[in-house]
């Protein structure tokens, strides 16, 4: 039950729509009227300008961050025997490494659903980049670091956010796979699961490309007049 609990407090936590009440509460704008009309830091960074864009940014971030961290919570919990995993081991020292993991994919999860479908929102909300990115921070900071350089050379090279979160996102199973050896099923499963998203999520974004109709945003570099 305690589980449930604070899978339900990372989706309200992932619910909060930073981009829209930034825009509203600042600068009397709803920024999913304007731009690419995405409720995400990418367009907030486009229509109100690189100071909130980057508020914008550190707020999803860090829900993706503290929702894995609820997990820290539950085995704290856990150790007075208040977890349901924990009923399962006999010295009721905390979770499991395992079960530990798992908690963490899922809190972190639920953050990225409430950010992709926000209770207040309208379940209209953002592509969830940078809340999957603090979620990955919580995971890996390794593996968050490289995705990040990933993202960054491509952003600065081509100018284009949407590119440079898809190979970003795609490089993550290879990094957990491949450079770091994860062994864990629920960080494994995760890490296709992030590139699959990803894609899916980005898909008109693919589609603006190859019509050649995707607005480019520098967000390393200042724009070229």
């Amino acid at each position: 039950m305690l589980e449930i609990t604070f899978a339900l407090v990372a989706y309200v936590l992932g619910s909060i729509p930073n981009a829209i009440w930034v825009g509203k509460r600042f600068y009397d704008i709803d920024v999913r009227e304007h731009g690419s009309g995405n409720a995400g830091a990418t367009n907030v960074f486009r229509v109100l300008g690189k100071v909130p864009g980057t508020i914008v940014l550190i707020l999803d971030i860090l829900k993706g961050y503290l929702a894995v961290r609820l997990a820290d919570v539950v085995d704290f919990l856990s150790r007075d025997g208040y977890s349901d995993l924990a009923l399962s081991h006999t010295d009721l020292s905390g979770l499991a490494v395992g079960d530990h993991k798992l908690l963490m994919v899922l809190f972190g999860t639920m953050s990225v659903i409430g950010h992709l479908i926000p209770l207040f929102a309208k379940f209209k909300g953002g592509k969830g980049v940078a809340t999957l990115f603090g979620m990955l921070i919580a995971l890996n900071p390794e593996v968050a670091g490289l995705a990040l350089a990933v993202f960054v050379v491509t952003n600065i090279i081509t100018g284009y956010v949407s590119i440079g979160s898809l190979l970003a996102g795609l490089s993550i199973p290879f990094l957990f796979v491949r450079v770091f050896g994860e062994t864990d099923l629920s960080i494994l499963i995760f890490s296709f699961l992030v590139a699959g998203l990803v894609l899916v999520t980005h898909r008109k974004n693919v589609k603006r490309l190859i019509a050649g109709e995707e607005a480019k945003t520098r967000i390393v570099m200042k724009q070229k007049k």
